[in-house]
């Protein structure tokens, strides 16, 4: 497929859209520029020896295996963002995260199979390039650091890089941490329409979707498709936010995507699961690694420490309460490089 996207360029902009209408976008899912990047359908495959452990019928749906580069969920939001940058005439694209962020090298990776560069903004100081980092310098990002510990100094730290890259001629199109815009949760909202296809194929009714909740564009999109679908519950296990944060910003994107999408909105508020994050984000957690251990041997599947094997602590804690009526469908978002650089 050729780098532009599937409709004629609009003017740059300075910014991802992110509200309603997202600055007057075309309305409707028809209308919202796409790209192809990922290897889609996913599976939608069940885990019978897991379930048989647990004690909870589960199935997963494998978007660890959506094809670019190592896989992972941040494929298909990017499927958005990137035919957006291509429409509006960017040149750069400008985000971060942490040192070992997924969603920055993957975005990285994108931007490159269509001709764009792209500057990683990474909290903290110089690390050695290792896991993603070394995948995003080996594609040819530009990766800088804030000096600060602190994630927030990502957000300043785009907008201060895309800010140079205009005044030195180029059209950046600076990202959000995790692609947790409206425009970025259209890929899990366009995801929901066909996981509900998989599931009416299979014969299976869910009693809930679980996932990892990061940025929260992930569970958004879902919230929305879930919403317009019909799929029931989605149920976020927060890994790196207090649970109240998440609450909002799930709700807030999920609106904004639906807005887009020209589906009806998302009613109440979304669940989302507190108590898993462990020692703090990006660090593993006990609790989590065994869970990462009983999937591994008995589905022969690996989640990463950061983000998917926190959320199925979540879900087998909340089964061991009682909590949990099968079947459930439980998102396995990704992240390999982190199985082997994260302590």
């Amino acid at each position: 497929m050729s780098g532009a996207a599937d409709r004629s360029a609009r003017p740059a902009a300075a910014a991802t859209p992110t509200g309603p209408r997202a600055a007057g976008r075309a309305i409707g899912l028809a209308a919202q520029p796409r790209i192809r990047l990922g290897t889609l359908p996913t599976p939608l495959l069940p885990a019978p020896r897991l379930s048989e452990a647990v004690g909870v019928e589960i199935w997963f749906k494998r978007d660890d295996l959506t094809g670019l580069g190592l896989g992972g969920n941040k494929v298909r939001g990017l499927e958005f963002l990137l035919a957006d940058a291509l429409e509006r005439g960017c040149d750069t694209l400008v985000t971060g995260g942490g040192p070992g962020s997924n969603w920055a090298m993957l975005a990285a990776l994108a931007a490159r199979t269509r001709g764009l560069d792209t500057v990683l903004v990474c909290y903290g100081d110089p690390v050695a390039p290792v896991g993603n980092m070394h995948l995003a310098t080996t594609i040819g990002a530009d990766i800088q650091f804030t000096g600060d510990e602190n994630r927030a100094s990502v957000d300043s730290g785009v907008a201060a890089v895309a800010d140079e890259l205009r005044a030195a001629g180029h059209t950046p199109y600076p990202m959000g941490r995790g692609g947790a815009t409206a425009v970025g949760a259209l890929g899990y909202l366009t995801a929901a329409r066909e996981l509900a296809g998989q599931l009416a194929d299979a014969g299976c009714v869910p009693t809930a979707t679980w996932l990892a909740t990061g940025s929260c564009g992930t569970q958004a999109g879902l919230v929305a498709g879930a919403a317009w679908q019909g799929l029931g519950p989605v149920v976020g296990v927060t890994v790196s936010r207090p649970a109240e944060e998440c609450v909002e910003r799930v709700t807030t994107i999920a609106r904004a995507a639906a807005d887009l999408a020209g589906v009806p909105a998302p009613d109440g508020p979304p669940t989302v699961v507190d108590g898993h994050i462990g020692p703090g984000y990006g660090k593993r957690s006990a609790e989590g690694d065994a869970a990462a251990e009983l999937v591994a041997r008995t589905e022969g599947v690996f989640l990463d420490p950061i983000f998917a094997a926190k959320a199925m602590a979540g879900l087998l804690a909340a089964a061991r309460r009682g909590e949990v009526a099968g079947p459930v469908v439980f998102l396995v978002t990704g992240g390999a490089p982190t199985l082997f650089t994260t302590p």
